[in-house]
């Protein structure tokens, strides 16, 4: 069994090992298998957070962009 890797979300301010915000997805690069939590994902970015490179990649191939773009205009139009 090779790797898996979580995606979470952690406070910037913390060290890069500290204790995570919540766990928002995983990756599994062997299997090239992703799961992520939608909404979660969204909420944070919706926060400010800022993905790194490789989370951005995932969340790219997941299309969770898409959906980030989809839901900040049905917010425009219901202002």
């Amino acid at each position: 069994m090779g790797p898996i890797y979580r995606i979470v979300a952690i406070d910037a301010r913390s060290r890069r090992e500290g204790r995570d915000l919540r766990k928002v997805g995983f990756y599994d690069p062997i299997k090239n298998q992703t799961y992520s939590n939608v909404p979660a994902i969204l909420y944070f970015l919706g926060k400010g957070a800022q993905p790194t490179g490789t989370v951005h990649d995932i969340s790219k191939k997941a299309e969770v962009f898409t959906e980030l773009r989809l839901n900040q205009t049905k917010f425009k139009f219901n202002q």
